[in-house]
């Protein structure tokens, strides 16, 4: 067993795993809503539309997770302010500003390379340098997240499945959505760190979507979500331990794997079970 435990006796390694877990689980929270409302491309937009705003933090020299919030909020104002005021579809709003954005962080990238180490462990992640004040920063991010799914549950689940249901109900989607936004951007600003802007999606949806093929009930699902995403980050670990391989995209990698191997293994119990169903005689009088 030293080969599972012995890399986590580093305090780096100690400080890396209970990061990773709490990224996981503030992934749980939101993945789960992000999969059943669909908004994939929105998370993805968040994630990348940050960029800019951290390639100018670097420039200015404030902390990236100041540059990545701001960028991560003028994304949420929006996309909300475009969808209102135009009438445009939700997805059209996401593109021109993910779009815009990304290269907006590219032209910044381009005029100033003193910075490509820092920003390439911004994209990317460096879980094995996180502080335990960066672990702070995730605890309280999991436990303000909580709280808001806790409070808005409700209207959330109405919102997952039926927005005018939701209206009818005097559940005011409207405020809903904007409050999952802020917690979908919350995620990728407080994560960045851990697992890097490009990656955290990885975390937020492969979970998410491996515990819906499992479960039904949505509670059931973000707790199944959360344990899938501490499996990853354990593993993901051990494989960057021993075969010197970047931690943040193993632990993806991993549950990106998790995910596929669900699929199949479900996919192979029910030719299982349909073969076994044509095999069997039929009953008299049938």
């Amino acid at each position: 067993m030293d080969w599972l435990i012995d890399p986590f006796s580093p305090s780096f390694m100690q400080r890396a795993l209970l990061a990773g877990a709490l990224v996981a689980a503030q992934c749980a929270l939101i993945g789960v809503w992000i999969v059943l409302r669909r908004l994939n491309f929105l998370g993805d937009a968040l994630a990348h539309g940050v960029v800019p705003g951290v390639a100018v933090a670097f420039l200015i020299g404030i902390d990236a997770t100041v540059g990545a919030a701001v960028a991560a909020a003028i994304v949420v104002l929006g996309v909300t302010t475009i969808r209102q005021r135009t009438g445009l579809p939700e997805d059209t709003s996401i593109g021109m500003l993910f779009i815009g954005l990304l290269a907006l962080g590219v032209i910044i990238i381009s005029r100033s390379g003193s910075f490509a180490v820092d920003l390439t462990s911004f994209l990317f992640g460096n879980v094995l340098g996180v502080t335990w004040t960066d672990v702070a920063v995730q605890g309280v991010a999991v436990a303000l997240s909580l709280v808001v799914t806790v409070v808005l549950y409700r209207g959330l689940v109405a919102l997952s499945f039926d927005e005018r249901k939701a209206q009818l109900l005097g559940l005011r989607p409207a405020l809903v959505r904007l409050a999952l936004l802020g917690l979908i951007a919350l995620t990728v600003v407080t994560s960045f760190k851990t697992v890097g802007a490009l990656l955290v999606f990885g975390l937020v949806v492969a979970p998410a979507a491996t515990a819906i093929l499992l479960v039904t009930r949505i509670p059931a699902a973000m707790v199944t979500s959360a344990l899938l995403g501490v499996v990853a980050v354990v593993i993901g670990l051990l494989l960057s331990f021993h075969l010197d391989i970047a931690a943040g995209a193993s632990m993806v990698a991993t549950s990106v794997s998790i995910f596929f191997a669900v699929l199949l293994a479900q996919e192979a119990s029910g030719w299982w079970r349909a073969r076994r169903a044509s095999l069997e005689p039929s009953s008299p009088g049938r």
